[in-house]
């Protein structure tokens, strides 16, 4: 956060032990909808270093069971009142300095609910650059403007300003140094500001033009040539196109009202239903004109790109929670090839924890020779290896290769197609350079692209999420609050999946509650020093994992085969004692819990509910006995594409066709057909009834058919409907 002014700068407030006021409390419970009681357990956990899914999934008493998004949200919510009275602090602070702060500036300041409301306040007592008014005002016409204001006898007066020092020469020499005052005075008055501010977010357009000169080379933006919309109805995706083509030097924007309204408030705001006042009409137009539109219109513009961003970060972070909880295949036994025609396929086998055993490269797709050496290798590594599956890059030479495998008739080996976005960016990267150091980048590709088919979270959490092709205008957006979101779906995703810690990368520990990158790694570090984890409180052991980051962590870390029955569930460590009172009270043993339904039913959870302990937390831990270990994805489901649709001469209009969806915008969604290009299926396509948003029907990777509208050859282009 930046704070204007050298005497603020030395202002130090620490966030973390700022007191959280009830008005804060109650503010946050207005604006979320949620029970102030739970928004403040909630902040006292947040407040005490519990992480979101720890609180999510273990502290459901004290919040009532809000899930990740609403802790989340409160989470935010909590950061914003602090950054404001922070600010607040160094507003006073700033003005105490400088003498400034009256009793009345105090407590507008004091009770100001934002920061926009807040700087309007200090507006007029900011340090700035020397302006038209200070101008003015040195050379002593403030008193003049004060009597423009007032509609005094101002004409009158003014000849006593007239200086040839000051270059005040004529009358309206002297009255157009005072109007300038006058116009920064209007300018900075929060009542008026805040007016016109609400004038602009309701009446304001979004008008765009064309840059002649660059009109040939501005093609993608035809549609908005000549553009013009009210800013109250502008979807997310609009304005992030317009803002691109403007930074792109192709089209010029405004964003206002039409000028009369604005100026029609203001002239009775100052002159009421009063008479002329000739100079002041002047000066609320200079005002409006020079200072107030062109300072509202850029928050305006400020405004709606932060809502197009956060509508944009929505449909990205939901598309990637999607494409991280993708059914895995499992641990099995894969072969992986990532295709090529001149250089081949570079082809892996790998373990079902997906160690690399054998690579070489094979060159299928040439026909021939080389197709028959090809086939004859590939079935010679599926027995030898004991292969269950085959993966295929989706890139280049994709569709031939996989054809090519079908073609051998492998009995029951499963062949897919691997989505490989963001393959090639993880086998140039350092983590791979480590994991693979003495393999090329193809190998590391190839194996990328194997795990990927084992298991899509495990392996997409190496990879930089913006290269995973599921976001819309994601490179337009504020890329901090991009990552944050996404650091944020990663480790629900992974949270909810939960973690064998004996086997799991450091890229995936570090997005498990409590740890961070210097933990996972240590744990990773301790494994390698002293063998596996017999059972989760071996973790203490760990180089600076404290009690803190243990209860933080443990519930969703796994040990499959450890010395505690419960380590390999959902069930946190702290409740083992309740799990163990249960199993004793019932003369059953911790096996027998966890392997008999029957013997969960005949616990009668009521029994062992307080105030600690409620039956929220039971019922979880009743569910988590019945089925430790389990993956809570869906099961893996075989896809194919239609074997005649390779490219996209192929694709003709009216075909019924296989359909994966890879993308979910706000104004529709894209399907991968099994040709190069995606098709887009608008969101007037999706159903026969109207749709708000395209995710309430369609989601990353479902898999569907999808009939062909019409295909555009030349621009690359194909529509498809889901309405047959």
């Amino acid at each position: 956060m930046e704070f204007d002014g050298s005497s603020s700068n030395n202002f130090e407030m620490d966030n973390s032990f700022m007191e959280i006021t009830p008005t804060c409390i109650h503010g946050i419970s207005a604006d979320l909808a949620i029970a102030a009681d739970k928004v403040q357990r909630t902040i006292q956990l947040l407040e005490d270093g519990a992480t979101v899914p720890f609180i999510a999934r273990y502290r459901k008493e004290m919040t009532g069971s809000l899930d990740e998004v609403a802790i989340g949200a409160i989470g935010d919510s909590l950061a914003k009142f602090k950054e404001l009275e922070t600010r607040k602090e160094a507003i006073c602070s700033s003005l105490i300095k400088r003498e400034l702060l009256s009793d009345e500036l105090s407590k507008k300041i004091q009770q100001a609910s934002t920061l926009t409301v807040l700087e309007d306040l200090y507006l007029p007592y900011r340090p700035k650059r020397r302006t038209r008014a200070m101008i003015a005002r040195e050379k002593g016409v403030e008193p003049l403007a004060e009597l423009i204001l007032k509609n005094g006898p101002y004409i009158k007066e003014a000849k006593k300003y007239l200086s040839i020092e000051h270059g005040l020469v004529t009358i309206e020499d002297a009255l157009a140094a005072a109007r300038d005052v006058v116009a920064e005075i209007v300018s900075e008055n929060a009542d008026v500001r805040g007016s016109l501010r609400r004038m602009f977010y309701q009446e304001a357009m979004v008008s765009s033009r064309v840059v002649v000169k660059k009109k040939a080379e501005a093609g993608k933006f035809q549609d908005y040539f000549s553009w013009q919309e009210p800013v109250s109805k502008i979807s997310g995706h609009r304005t992030l196109a317009l803002l691109r083509g403007e930074n792109l030097g192709y089209l010029r924007l405004s964003i206002r009202p039409d000028p009369a309204q604005p100026l029609n408030l203001l002239k009775k705001y100052y002159l009421g239903r009063g008479g002329e006042n000739h100079e002041l009409v002047r000066a609320l137009e200079d005002a409006y004109s020079r200072l107030l539109a062109p300072s509202l219109e850029n928050e305006l513009r400020q405004v709606i790109k932060e809502q197009a961003d956060s509508e944009a970060i929505e449909v990205f972070t939901r598309n990637l929670e999607e494409l991280l909880l993708a059914p895995p295949l499992g641990q099995k036994r894969v072969m992986a090839l990532d295709p090529g025609f001149r250089t081949g396929a570079k082809l892996v086998c790998l373990d079902g924890q997906g160690n690399l055993l054998h690579r070489q490269t094979i060159y299928p797709t040439q026909g021939g020779r080389q197709s028959a050496e090809a086939a004859t290798i590939i079935r010679k590594l599926v027995k030898r290896f004991a292969i269950e599956a085959i993966g295929v890059g989706s890139g280049t030479a994709g569709r031939e290769t996989e054809s090519f495998l079908r073609s051998l008739d492998l009995e029951e080996v499963i062949i897919a197609l691997v989505n490989e976005d963001g393959a090639s960016i993880y086998s140039a990267s350092a983590l791979a350079r480590q994991e693979f150091p003495d393999e090329d980048i193809t190998v590391r590709g190839a194996v990328s692209i194997g795990r990927r088919l084992q298991d899509p979270l495990a392996e997409l959490v190496k990879i930089e999420p913006k290269s995973l092709g599921v976001g819309q205008y994601q490179h337009d957006v504020n890329q901090n609050a991009l990552q944050k979101s996404l650091e944020e779906v990663v480790s629900r995703c992974v949270n909810r999946v939960g973690v064998e810690m004996n086997s799991a990368s450091a890229e995936l520990l570090r997005y498990v509650a409590g740890l961070g990158e210097k933990l996972a790694e240590a744990i990773v570090s301790h494994r390698q020093l002293h063998g596996v984890f017999k059972k989760r409180a071996d973790l203490l052991q760990v180089k600076r994992l404290g009690a803190k980051a243990y209860e933080q962590c443990a519930g969703f870390l796994r040990i499959s085969d450890g010395e505690h029955p419960l380590d390999n569930s959902g069930v946190h460590p702290e409740r083992y004692e309740l799990v163990e009172k249960m199993a004793k009270d019932h003369n059953f043993s911790l096996a027998k819990i966890l392997n008999s339904e029957e013997a969960r039913r005949k616990i009668t959870l009521e029994k062992y509910c307080t105030k600690e302990v409620g039956m929220e937390t039971l019922n979880d831990i009743r569910k988590e006995l019945g089925q430790p270990g389990r993956d809570p994805r869906q099961n893996y489901v075989s896809f194919a594409f239609a074997e005649e649709v390779r490219t996209l001469e192929d694709v003709r209009e009216g075909m019924i066709l296989p359909a994966i969806i890879t993308n979910v915008t706000k104004f529709g969604a894209f399907a991968d057909i099994g040709v190069k290009q995606d098709g887009l299926i608008h969101i007037s396509q999706l159903a026969d009834h109207f749709v708000k948003d395209p995710a309430e029907i369609v989601k990353v990777r479902q898999q569907l058919k999808v009939k062909v509208l019409a295909v555009d050859r030349d621009r690359q282009r194909i529509s498809l409907s889901l309405r047959m």
